[in-house]
């Protein structure tokens, strides 16, 4: 990865096949390529890439142009077709630099004009200088996350896509990109004098540091290039669980920014910077190998689909605006509302009703009077039998509602009137609509104790189905929620891991919460609040 200096540092095949595949796809086939992608060899390329004898791989150096050796044995032995000048696989440039360049193209006589690039920057800094090391300076660089293990990941790529009997429908170009830690040259270079039409260029994947996966954390950029890229990624990270963390800002930090310039919609995985980043400490031993795995084999996944649809999503102009800024501003959850009683209870015990713990100033709980020590029997006309109970009834009760409570010393119950505050909430959430993804929504508020809040939702949610069902818009999605009478399931994205989410409101009129055969989330239990 381009220096930038900053001051902080199994087979998910079903997935492939439930998205419309535009043919039969050989389940052996797709398996024994996705299985090609092995710890072993991904090791050996980074082993060998990140080795003291090329001497950091510059670009231009007699390390990098070693490094790039390297590559050309591997493309031939694979027996990809010559991208590069000349019926070669190397386009020269600058000092001394290559970019080394292999396709496969595409099976289907209308789609294989198009190309989708999967490219890595090979080159990394050498020794290091005062500009492109954190130091210390004049020891060798290797590199092995920036960006050998990019490199491999590409090379495991190259030979999952060659072990495939039939080529995908559309063409895939390979790039190595030499000279990216000094300004992103090769895939400048690219794009300014294409070996492969630009017009031709659907679609680019990058790849970029993605050998020290901590705490199970991808990063994600362009996933807002293009729309329905989020929900892509989502659908094929069903079996690896990746915590994505999708950024909306493309900076001109990495090779993808090359190409997102130029109007082609691009996505770049990398597991983050570390603090062997641009030092020498960057070294093989430090790589997570089993990581480098999960997010390859992600790639190869993404990849194929987007060779295989019967159309790849066109570059979205707004993207270009859409910073970490904006992000922040449009992830920024809604501030909760206040309490509508304003009270906190204890467990239940065997005693009736629900002991009161705490009674909040100024609450419709205090303006009623109830006091610390009273037991909470009946609430809007329905016996209360636990706390999370408690809560959908309170949430759900017109503002004008009554309650029933046992005094300590008092032989007998007495009914309280109260005036809550705020409208009934019946689910609990509020929800905005995403441009880039238009189909889905994104939950802004989950209220405390709701029916959503004990199903497990929460802030940022996204929801892409309803009870299965998709919608076209937020309008719809309110409709769904909103009108049913039955327990509602949604399927929930939250940071690129899918869900399901069955939210189990009280009954229309009633006392008692639906019911539904889905055990509820192990942590969708909500902590008692006040309420």
């Amino acid at each position: 990865m381009r220096f930038w200096r900053s001051t902080a540092l199994g087979v998910p095949l079903a997935v492939v096949l439930a998205v419309a595949p535009a043919r039969a796809v050989d389940v052996a086939a797709f398996h024994a390529a996705f299985n090609s992608i092995t710890v072993s060899e991904l090791g050996h390329h980074v082993d060998l890439l990140a080795d003291d004898r090329f001497e950091g791989r510059e670009a231009g150096s007699s390390g990098g142009r070693a490094a790039g050796g390297y590559l050309l044995q591997v493309l031939e032995e694979l027996q990809l077709e010559p991208a590069g000048e000349g019926g070669t696989y190397v386009q020269s440039f600058g000092a001394g630099y290559r970019n080394i360049l292999g396709m496969i193209t595409g099976g289907d006589p209308k789609l294989r004009h198009e190309v989708i690039v999967i490219g890595a920057h090979y080159d990394h800094v050498g020794r290091g200088t005062a500009r492109n090391s954190f130091g210390p300076t004049g020891q060798i660089h290797n590199g092995a996350d920036d960006n050998a293990s990019g490199t491999s990941g590409v090379l495991e790529l190259v030979q999952a896509f060659t072990t495939l009997p039939e080529p995908p429908r559309r063409s895939i170009l390979f790039a190595f990109w030499d000279g990216e830690e000094k300004g992103l040259l090769g895939s400048k270079h690219w794009t300014s004098a294409p070996t492969v039409p630009l017009d031709r260029i659907v679609f680019a994947f990058n790849a970029d540091m993605i050998g020290r996966l901590q705490d199970n954390r991808v990063e994600v950029y362009g996933s807002r290039s293009a729309a329905g890229l989020r929900r892509l990624l989502s659908q094929h990270n069903a079996e690896f669980r990746l915590n994505l963390d999708f950024k909306w800002g493309v900076n001109a930090d990495s090779d993808h920014y090359s190409f997102f310039e130029r109007g082609i919609p691009v996505l770049m995985l990398h597991t983050g910077l570390h603090k062997d980043y641009h030092r020498p400490s960057d070294d093989t031993e430090r790589i997570n190998r089993e990581g480098t795995q999960s997010v390859t084999q992600l790639m190869f996944c993404l990849a194929y689909e987007l060779a295989e649809a019967d159309a790849v999503p066109a570059f979205r102009e707004d993207s270009r605006l859409e910073t970490n800024v904006a992000q922040s501003e449009f992830e920024r959850a809604m501030a909760p509302a206040p309490p509508r009683l304003g009270l906190s209870w204890g467990t239940v015990d065997a005693a009736p009703g629900l002991p009161i713990t705490r009674v909040a100033a100024d609450s419709p709980a205090a303006q009623a009077g109830l006091r610390i020590g009273d037991r909470v029997i009946r609430f809007n006309g329905c016996d209360v039998t636990d706390g999370a109970q408690f809560q959908l009834l309170v949430l759900a009760a017109p503002r004008a509602t009554d309650i029933v409570i046992l005094r300590p010393g008092d032989p007998e119950p007495q009914g309280v009137a109260v005036e809550l505050r705020g409208e009934p909430v019946r689910v609990g959430i509020a929800w905005d609509e995403d441009v880039a993804e238009s189909s889905v929504v994104m939950l802004t508020r989950v209220v405390p104790g709701s029916a959503a809040d004990q199903a497990g939702l929460a802030p940022l949610d996204r929801v892409y189905a309803v009870d299965g069902q998709a919608f076209a818009d937020a309008r719809e999605f309110g409709q769904l929620v909103t009108a049913t009478t039955q327990p509602v399931e949604l399927l929930v994205e939250r940071h690129g891991v899918l869900q399901t989410r069955t939210i189990l409101p009280l009954a229309e009129a009633g006392c008692q919460r639906l019911v539904s055969d889905t055990p509820p989330p192990e942590d969708g239990t909500a902590p008692t609040q006040v309420r």
